[in-house]
């Protein structure tokens, strides 16, 4: 018998371990695959790449964070995208820490007594994970039903629970856009939530009084349930205090009604000069629904007379005497007409109620619903040397100014004429200042007043800021303030009381005190920005079955190909090299 005999009879029974190999590489790759993660982003908005912060904040875990998401189980196909794509970013954060991030989904109330889920659903909004009601529909003509959907997650880190809305900011009556939005923030929301609630310390906020700031329920959801939840919180009376210390890393100063005089303004001003952070919301004319409701349905506004025209004006920022209206604004009851003797009352827009938004998408105010403001004046920015403006909140493409002496009346546009001088597009109303601040007081102080302050200080006057800084105007003292029900009590901040929808004034504030006394780096996550691509439902539906298919069986059959690829690679190869004259 020839070699090449003996060899040919070997070859075919060799070939069939070919099979076992192919098996062994398919399961080794599907477990390292399920340990590590790996994929290349080619968005154009690089919507699945984790920014450097959030990494450097994952890479520096000490103990295990454990996040529970409360989006599981038969839900609408916007929330279970909006799932899924928490469970991919929750897999990257575990990955990123070492596995010091745990995450699991679960269904709100699953397994529990319908007492226990009550407790648990109370539970879930005092921690501010409300419920969203959604009409579910299975196919076209098939019919809806409603069910609550909680879009929100807990995480837990030692013995701390912090609760995440992940709709909160969003609009209730912007549908897919709103999800689209909301998965564009799922980076921020949970890095945000993690760097808060490992941290031992939090900055401590100042509210300044002494300048008929509002202490009453007008700013209860202020204070009650923003600052005092989140930072540390000190009532700050002016003229009580000799300086305004340095342990505040931020002075809120609001609605202020009564002048101040050059002493108050030399403690802000030096406050700032040595790195202290201040948010202002300034009122320039006193107006107000209630005036107006006691009036005989007008009232002149009037300059309040604060005397901070020149040192916002040295800072880099003008409040003007006027009142912006925006076409785009909130509702309010109005007498209509009257049927017999009854008034007719209905819901109509008013303009000196804006609904601000980000002219410039700048991370502080993206990708929030509007921000609800009352009677807000223009902001113009001005000569500053070395300070950089940037525009986070300004009116839409239809609005206008009045001029003092600015008559508020119920009825304002009447015709088509007025509603044509409606022309002025994004007046500013809050802007962001950075850089080195000048004192108002430059060349202005006695050499007897300078020596008594280097006593005080423990430094010398400064003329200029020791470092970089940053401020936040306002034009408008009722952007954090909040209305009052006699049925309900004090209203959220930014609530409409007539409505009762709540607009993103809450989350415009403490996105502006993340961005001020926080971490910055982690604010900029919410500069993302998801384009939304949406499918053809009709065509989905015709084509379901072909889709199906296509995923069902195109995987395995190229998984079949490359098998008999490889087995007759290897048979050829082996023909090739046998010699066939070979003998014994």
């Amino acid at each position: 018998m020839r070699r090449g005999d003996i060899t040919m009879k070997k070859n075919p029974g060799k070939n069939n371990y070919s099979w076992i190999l192919v098996l062994i590489i398919l399961v080794a790759i599907n477990f390292l695959a399920s340990i590590w993660h790996g994929r290349l982003d080619l968005t154009s908005e690089k919507r699945f790449t984790i920014s450097s912060p959030t990494k450097k904040l994952l890479s520096h875990l000490d103990d295990p964070v454990k996040v529970t998401v409360f989006l599981d189980g038969d839900l609408p196909s916007g929330f279970r995208k909006l799932s899924n794509s928490s469970r991919e970013m929750l897999q990257e954060f575990r990955e990123l820490s070492g596995n010091t991030v745990h995450y699991v989904f679960k269904k709100p109330g699953q397994g529990l007594d319908d007492s226990a889920k009550a407790e648990m659903m109370d539970s879930l909004r005092r921690m501010g994970i409300n419920p969203t009601n959604v009409r579910a529909q299975a196919k076209e003509g098939e019919g809806e039903e409603q069910r609550l959907v909680y879009p929100g997650a807990l995480v837990e880190y030692k013995d701390r629970v912090l609760g995440v809305d992940l709709l909160q900011g969003q609009s209730s009556v912007d549908g897919m856009n709103s999800l689209n939005n909301a998965e564009a923030l799922l980076e921020y929301k949970f890095a945000n939530s993690i760097d808060k609630i490992i941290q031992d310390s939090v900055p401590v906020i100042g509210y300044l009084v002494g300048n008929g700031e509002p202490q009453n329920l007008q700013v209860y959801d202020l204070i009650q349930k923003n600052l005092k939840q989140n930072y540390g919180f000190s009532m700050v009376p002016i003229d009580s205090v000799t300086t305004i210390p340095s342990a505040f890393s931020l002075m809120m100063i609001v609605k202020p009604l009564v002048k101040f005089t050059d002493a108050q303004k030399l403690k802000i001003d030096q406050y700032i000069m040595r790195g202290g952070k201040v948010m202002w919301f300034i009122d320039n004319l006193y107006a107000s629904l209630d005036s107006l409701q006691r009036s005989q349905g007008n009232f002149i506004a009037f300059d309040l007379g604060l005397n901070l025209e020149d040192q916002l004006f040295k800072y880099g920022v003008r409040i003007n005497q006027d009142l912006v209206q925006d076409l785009n604004c909130a509702q309010i009851p109005s007498v209509i007409g009257t049927v017999g003797d009854k008034p007719q009352i209905q819901l109509v827009p008013w303009p000196y109620f804006p609904l601000l938004s980000d002219p410039d998408n700048n991370p502080i105010s993206k990708n929030l619903d509007y921000v609800l403001s009352q009677f807000p004046q223009s902001i113009d920015t001005v000569t500053a040397p070395g300070i950089k403006k940037t525009i986070l909140l300004s009116s839409s493409s239809g609005s206008r100014t009045i001029s003092t002496p600015a008559q508020v009346q119920w009825n304002s546009v009447r015709n088509e004429e007025d509603l044509k001088t409606f022309n002025k597009s994004n007046i500013p109303i809050a802007v962001l200042l950075e850089g080195k601040f000048h004192s108002v007081f430059s060349n202005r102080i006695s050499s007897a007043l300078a020596d008594t302050l280097k006593n005080i200080y423990g430094k010398p006057f400064l003329n200029q800021a020791e470092g970089d800084n940053k401020m936040i105007v306002v034009s408008d003292g009722d952007l954090v303030t909040n209305f009052f029900s006699q049925d309900k009590g004090p209203l959220a901040m930014g609530q409409n009381p007539y409505t009762l929808y709540q607009y993103s004034n809450r989350e415009f504030l403490m996105n502006c005190m993340e961005y001020l006394v926080g971490n910055p780096g982690i604010l900029e996550t919410r500069g993302k920005d998801y384009t939304l691509r949406l499918l053809d439902k009709k065509k989905l539906e015709e084509r379901k079955n072909f889709w199906q298919m296509i995923n069902i069986i195109l995987p395995a059959g190229i998984i079949l190909i490359l098998g008999f690829l490889l087995a007759w690679v290897k048979r050829k190869k082996y023909q090739e090299t046998t010699p066939a004259s070979a003998s014994i």
